[in-house]
């Protein structure tokens, strides 16, 4: 049996696996009881990612191009709120505010192609 620990999606396990095609004499050598399988260990909360942009900036998820730019500089938005509509492998996404506040700038304009992590909105 060799023993290892596997992450999976940040929980990891300790797992044991037996090699086949070992000899006869090793095969026939007894074999302890199966153990109880091991609690995964506990899932850790992932950091948030921080804006590139400042504090209050809103960045593209994906690359792809804006067919929508629903605000303006001074507008005042709610969590939640459609900012505007990026484009991206086929499919319309809803870029929305992550929070209460005033759009401080937009930086983007229908028809800009755009790369992932590339600031859109600055709210403030």
């Amino acid at each position: 049996m060799k023993k290892y620990n596997i992450t999976v999606n940040g929980v990891s396990y300790d797992v044991e696996v037996e090699e086949l095609g070992v000899s006869e004499v090793a095969s026939a050598a007894p074999q302890a009881a199966p153990k109880a399988a091991p609690k995964p260990a506990a899932k850790k909360a992932a950091p948030k990612p921080k804006p590139a942009g400042g504090a209050g900036a809103v960045n593209a998820p994906m690359p792809g191009t804006i067919l929508d730019v629903q605000v303006k500089a001074g507008q005042s938005v709610k969590a939640g709120d459609i900012l505007c509509i990026l484009e991206a492998m086929k499919m319309e996404n809803e870029i929305v505010a992550p929070a209460d506040g005033t759009v401080a700038s937009v930086s983007v304009a229908k028809g800009d192609t755009v790369a992932s992590g590339d600031v859109l909105v600055t709210l403030e």
